[in-house]
């Protein structure tokens, strides 16, 4: 009989403990290719909230949480698909920070995510094709759309009295999305666009295209494309032939490695990238410091966020699975509830094992708006002096 209860004792000790399974958040995110400066600060971003709720010891009575990296390269969707099926495949994730460009996170949701029923959220995918794909409520965003961001961009040319631009932009999801918002609202507020065209990526030559956008001519070039790529190419030949001194650069563009490559020749110039002030981005800034990454990074912010509301939303739907906690993700993510910050993480899931709202703002100001992206505040920013320097938000 005693042996008996020692089993059963044991027993039910393992089934206690097998409560708290562990976690594993898959990063997938291009660790190569035209952005492959960005993806480790953003992957970063994403691994200082794993941690701090992993040694937290609060997430689903215990459990654990472990970050799983995939190189989704980026750029191609077929690449992507692969790597994010491992993920879902061989390491069983319960969740998916990324994808990181817009068309390999498109082709990586549609052909492997939402078939699987897995959660993805990213924090730079900004294509508008990602806010009216039938995701089937799989498929969340920490950035706001370009369909906002190319309206901030008109305004910000407009302001600085550039009356005429040229465009040119990857050809891609993403760079077809952003130079077509551009372009609307920038001609709708009175703007001249002279010539919009498409450069592919990986070039070494970039000199027929700089000639035809240099006579259409305008007051500045418009360079939608990835700083590691086409983008900083077409920046070089316009700058080497002096066909444009003055350039309008998005988020694909905007970050340490244009000053890098560029510095003071960038000086006339200016754009734009998703991000937010404050508290919450001040707290992010300074925990990332003592990690030892930059957390004024672009989209460094955005990738915690995501990977918080993943885990914040499992805990108030008492389940990993995706299924289930993907329906929560929007209730943490606004009110009504109590404020959760960066670095909060904790008192989140514990007022969430109580029962209790929570409002997560974290690194970025979070709310998302149907269907599950973020409203979003953007950075003004120019090069002058050679530095990357905030000139306002928006």
């Amino acid at each position: 009989m005693k042996k008996l209860l020692l089993a059963t004792a044991a027993t039910a000790l393992s089934v206690g403990m097998a409560t708290a399974e562990d976690v594993k958040i898959g990063i997938s995110m291009g660790f190569t290719g035209p952005l492959e400066s960005m993806a480790p600060q953003m992957a970063n971003g994403a691994e200082l909230a794993i941690k701090e709720i992993s040694e937290s010891g609060k997430l689903m009575d215990g459990a654990k949480v472990e970050a799983v990296r995939a190189d989704n390269t980026c750029a191609d969707a077929a690449a992507s698909v692969a790597a994010v099926e491992r993920l879902v495949t061989s390491d069983k994730v319960n969740g998916i920070m990324g994808g990181m460009c817009s068309g390999e996170t498109i082709a990586s949701l549609e052909r492997v995510a939402v078939p699987n029923g897995m959660v993805m959220i990213s924090p730079s995918a900004t294509s508008p094709a990602l806010s009216t794909i039938d995701d089937k409520g799989f498929f969340f965003r920490t950035s706001p759309s370009d369909a906002r961001q190319g309206d901030v961009m008109a305004d910000i040319a407009l302001e600085r009295g550039v009356k005429s631009v040229a465009v040119t932009y990857t050809n891609n999801d993403y760079g077809k999305g952003l130079a077509e918002a551009f372009k609307t609202a920038y001609e709708g507020k009175g703007g001249k666009v002279t010539m919009i065209a498409a450069h592919d990526d990986g070039k070494a030559d970039y000199s027929a295209e700089v000639a035809a956008l240099a006579a259409a001519g305008g007051d500045a070039l418009a360079v939608v494309g990835y700083v590691d790529q086409g983008g900083s190419g077409i920046v070089r030949g316009a700058l080497d032939s002096g066909a444009f001194s003055t350039f309008i650069m998005p988020d694909g563009m905007v970050g340490q490695a244009l000053i890098d490559k560029f510095g003071a020749e960038l000086e006339t110039s200016f754009g734009q990238n998703p991000s937010s002030e404050g508290a919450g981005r001040d707290k992010f800034t300074e925990l990332a410091k003592a990690a030892g990454f930059d957390g004024s990074a672009v989209y460094s912010g955005e990738a915690y966020d995501a990977a918080a509301l993943m885990l914040l939303a499992m805990q108030a739907a008492k389940s990993t699975d995706p299924k289930v906690y993907k329906d929560k993700i929007m209730e943490v993510a606004n009110g009504p509830g109590e404020k959760i910050g960066v670095g909060e993480l904790a008192k989140g899931l514990e007022l969430l094992a109580a029962g209790t709202d929570i409002d997560y703002d974290g690194a970025s100001s979070v709310e998302l708006i149907e269907p599950g992206e973020s409203a979003g505040t953007f950075r003004e920013v120019d090069f002058k002096g050679g530095t990357l320097n905030v000139v306002k938000m928006r």
